[in-house]
């Protein structure tokens, strides 16, 4: 009786089962290598995504000027102007403009900074102090008459009160560390051009205890030394009111306005009333509004 055996394969039968099996193998290791690649291409491609979300980042940051950046609501970034009371600090809109209203005239603001220098940035950005000197100026000419006086301000930044107080009439020349006075020049011939009767002068000033060297008290002689938010947390507030005090004289009055933060702003109100004959013109808050006389 001949029968097959039912375990193993037909040794006469015709069909290459060794071959079917080589097929196989070959059918699968092709299907293995397919899968692979494919997430090998997944993976390239997510590579390639990041490389580019990485080249636009770099794109996007290097198309920014390399030496005067604008700040952007005080290093947020973003972009946005913000409507506030009349003494809150000022937000910049982008690489734009803020535009203020004093003395019947617009007045457009640039707030520059360059970040490659080595100094703090706060002289390029807008103050509360500013918004409230300039409030107050305005609107208390009889008290405060500037016209055709002589006006010193120190720090003055983004330039607003030193154009406010020119188109009051006054004779400015408006101060501050050598790396502020290019945006600050410009802010202010952009904005008394065909204005005021009388153009401000730019000048550098570091507050020290030897200004008089670079400014003798006979020849710098002011009826008026403005200042605004000068009073921070910095290493020159001795500095400051010895700057104060070498341009204050018998006929100098001094109007200073500040927020005040932190302890030592009411330490230098201390030391200022000291100085000078101290007189609070005005107060919102923490925010004031001194006026300093020459101590006799």
């Amino acid at each position: 009786m001949n029968e097959k055996a039912v375990d193993g394969p037909d040794p006469d039968s015709k069909e290459d089962t060794t071959g079917q099996s080589s097929v196989t193998v070959e059918e699968a290791t092709l299907r293995d290598n397919r899968d692979s690649k494919d997430e090998i291409n997944v993976v390239d491609d997510e590579k390639d995504e990041e490389e580019e979300e990485e080249e636009e980042e770099s794109r996007v940051v290097n198309e920014e000027p390399s030496l005067i950046k604008c700040l952007k609501f005080l290093y947020t970034g973003e972009q946005q102007t913000v409507k506030t009371f009349s003494w809150a600090a000022s937000v910049i809109s982008g690489y734009g403009k803020d535009t203020y209203h004093y003395v019947g005239t617009d007045i457009n603001i640039y707030e520059c900074i360059d970040f490659n220098q080595s100094v703090d940035p706060y002289g390029a950005v807008m103050w509360p102090g500013a918004l409230a000197l300039c409030s107050f100026l305005e609107n208390n000419r009889d008290m405060v008459n500037l016209e055709d006086k002589q006006v010193l301000e120190l720090g003055s930044g983004t330039g607003l009160v030193a154009i406010v107080a020119s188109l009051l009439g006054a004779k400015v020349t408006a101060t501050d560390l050598p790396n502020f006075l290019g945006n600050l020049r410009a802010n202010v011939m952009r904005n008394i051009r065909g204005r005021s009767r009388h153009i401000p002068q730019i000048c550098p000033l570091t507050w020290s205890f030897d200004v008089g060297r670079i400014y003798p008290s006979h020849l710098h002689r002011f009826d008026f030394v403005l200042a605004a938010d000068v009073v921070y947390h910095h290493h020159y507030l001795d500095e400051l009111l010895a700057t104060m005090s070498h341009f204050c004289h018998p006929r100098t009055t001094i109007i200073w306005a500040n927020k005040l933060r932190i302890v030592t702003d009411i330490e230098f109100i201390e030391k200022f009333k000291k100085e000078f004959d101290t007189t609070l013109l005005a107060e919102d808050g923490d925010m004031k509004i001194f006026m300093g006389k020459f101590k006799m």
